[in-house]
């Protein structure tokens, strides 16, 4: 599988950005797609994951209410939308897939596959 992840950029506190990954290689109905920061000098933190079938996502506390995780199945494309960005979600964004569910869906580790990261800067 491979992912392929795009949308970051620059912005100010308050704004928002829209992230996108598109997924190749194969197709499963039964993964879990997700979304991990890593910010300079910090671990990989779990952001936001949504569980195929169905619809149920899951999401850090730092993030909820701001940002909502979706998923376009004809388009193998998992997208973030991030509203009312602060500088701490300055980070680099990695989307990431994995076949079955697992209830450690938080942990970077139980993940098979990586994009290979856009950059998100927001300032104050």
């Amino acid at each position: 599988v491979q992912l392929q992840a795009s949308g970051g950029g620059s912005v100010q506190a308050g704004d928002s950005l829209r992230l996108s990954c598109v997924a190749s290689g194969r197709s499963d109905s039964d993964y879990v797609m997700g979304w991990f920061r890593q910010a300079p000098g910090k671990e990989r933190e779990f952001v936001t994951a949504i569980r195929k079938p169905g619809t149920r996502t899951y999401y850090a506390d730092s993030v909820k209410g701001r940002f909502t995780i979706s998923a376009d199945n004809a388009k193998n494309t998992v997208s973030l939308q991030m509203n009312n960005l602060k500088p701490e979600d300055t980070a680099v964004y990695y989307c990431t897939a994995r076949l079955h569910w697992s209830t450690q869906y938080y942990n970077p580790t139980q993940y098979e596959w990586w994009g290979q990261g856009t950059q998100v800067t927001v300032s104050s």
